[in-house]
């Protein structure tokens, strides 16, 4: 009897470095994804982290302002 021919061929993996990127969804502008967005030194993901920061105190800023309307009106 013949030997059994297998048809599953190994996939192969990238060996590329994947180039560094923000992770995402909603990313809390705290220091720590701040500091190391610098420490990677990647100006586009920079520019990323400081928009979306910029992004999430524009919205703190409205719902802060929507809460001392609302405390005014009682």
């Amino acid at each position: 009897m013949p030997a059994r021919k297998t048809t599953k061929k190994a996939a192969k993996k990238s060996t590329k470095k994947a180039a560094a990127r923000p992770d995402t969804g909603a990313v809390p502008p705290y220091g720590d994804p701040i500091r190391k967005a610098i420490a990677r030194g990647d100006a586009r993901e920079m520019k990323n982290v400081a928009a979306s920061a910029r992004k999430w105190m524009a919205d703190v800023q409205a719902a802060l302002d929507q809460l001392d309307s609302a405390l005014n009106k009682k």
